[in-house]
């Protein structure tokens, strides 16, 4: 990876492509630093303490704490990818914007036109929904000036445009930059954080005050296991079941074309992070809604005993969200990946799986196939995801410096944005230039 930067920066056009992108994340970075008008930046962290279990934790990982700082860009990135995920699922609905991811580099345009007018309207919703749960809370309820109807239309105003901006920030990064532009930022929202966790993490090492076993005999087997779940993630998402693809020879005029051997990669974690993210909403949604109602602590009643048994902490939390990954592994990628369609695209390319016939049997094999490596990815995100859970507990070290979830974003954003660089890089035809 370094030596691919260090190649990269010798071409003046990757320098400022390489440049540009860092310019565009110091404006982020910036952005996240400004506080939004009427709220008071100490009394909203105070709100968001307690919250790590639910949605709005996990929107302030994502952020890299700009919705705890009550600042421009608190919103983050985060109602574009509620927006993609949305259309992602629409597409497979409804015919005719399937028929629009057909039409090629138009329609993807016009899809990812829609796509960024949906997540202004989960913007605005998104900032009106934090609007009000601020305005409850009574440390900030009696903020000077906040309950104005000037206050409202700033607060939520700034927190849409802030989301908007982001996302024109995100796509200059892929016009002119380095990489996927909303990934990038994404990327940097979360190592933001990391400093602050590290430093949480250290606090917790400390001696206990009741007089129990200090945590700092759990320092080497953290870094060891960091390291290790580091390279397993790599090696994971790296990994692909390539199935062997036989083309026929057929003559055209006076040329021949085809009988060249070539294959399907079936990539093990294809879905990425988005099994994940699905799981992690519908799990966090019942503590998010009680945590609007200010109900943050285990108690007496109903509601205080589903917070006591249904926490980030407890082993049925774990277990459920671990199916629940897996489940909604193999939904994703069933409305990813079309058996059928692939084997008549191979029939009419004159494609053919050596040992099997084309049309059905090829289908039944390619789905096969897909059926076993998308249970081989749905454990390991399923893993990744419940491993934090499962270390806290038998270390009792809560502060975890970078959790699974965003583990597996960083590392995945930072293999794209590298072949990102590589590609550009054999375009101009260097020999050996990436060595």
């Amino acid at each position: 990876m370094v030596e691919v930067l260090k190649n990269a920066w010798k071409l003046p056009d990757l320098r400022k492509k390489i440049l540009y992108t860092l310019l565009i994340i110091l404006v982020f970075r910036v952005g996240s630093a400004i506080f939004v008008p009427f709220l008071d930046p100490v009394a909203v962290q105070g709100l968001l303490v307690g919250s790590e279990d639910n949605l709005l934790g996990f929107m302030n990982t994502m952020t890299g704490g700009a919705l705890g700082s009550a600042t421009l860009f608190a919103l983050s990135i985060m109602p574009f990818i509620n927006a993609s995920i949305i259309m992602q699922l629409l597409t497979v609905a409804i015919p005719a914007l399937e028929r629009l991811s057909k039409e090629g580099d138009e329609g993807r345009k016009k899809i990812n036109k829609i796509t960024k007018f949906l997540a202004l309207g989960i913007g605005v919703f998104q900032a009106v929904a934090f609007y009000i749960t601020l305005r409850n809370n009574h440390a900030v309820m009696h903020t000077e000036g906040f309950e104005g109807f000037l206050a409202m239309i700033t607060i939520v105003g700034c927190f849409t445009a802030g989301a908007s901006l982001i996302i024109w920030l995100g796509d200059q990064i892929s016009d002119k930059g380095i990489g996927n532009g909303i990934s990038i930022i994404l990327f940097a929202g979360i190592v933001s954080r990391l400093p602050l966790d590290i430093y949480g993490l250290i606090q917790e090492m400390q001696v206990r005050e009741n007089g129990s076993y200090a945590n700092y005999i759990f320092v080497p087997l953290y870094l060891l296991l960091y390291v290790a779940m580091i390279g397993f993630v790599v090696l994971m998402t790296n990994a692909e079941r390539r199935i062997p693809v036989q083309y026929a020879k057929r003559v055209v005029g006076r040329k021949m074309y085809g009988g060249q051997s070539s294959h399907i990669p079936i990539k093990v974690a294809m879905a990425g992070v988005m099994p994940i993210i699905f799981a992690m909403s519908i799990m966090s949604l019942p503590q998010t809604i009680l945590f609007f109602f200010g109900i943050t602590e285990p108690g007496p009643g109903f509601w205080g005993t589903f917070l006591r048994y249904f926490n980030q902490t407890t082993a049925i939390y774990a277990i459920v969200y671990f199916f629940m990954i897996i489940g909604f592994n193999y939904f994703y990628i069933s409305i990813q990946y079309n058996p059928i369609e692939i084997a008549n695209n191979l029939k009419k390319n004159n494609g053919a799986i050596p040992g099997y016939r084309p049309g059905k049997p090829t289908s039944d094999f390619i789905y096969n196939s897909l059926s076993k490596i998308t249970l081989i990815g749905a454990m390991f995100l399923g893993f990744i995801a419940i491993f934090p859970i499962v270390f806290a507990n038998i270390t009792n070290i809560r502060s975890m410096a970078m959790g699974g979830t965003t583990l597996l974003i960083v590392v995945s954003v930072a293999l794209e944005t590298m072949r990102s660089l590589e590609s550009q890089m054999m375009m101009r035809h260097h020999k050996g230039f990436l060595e």
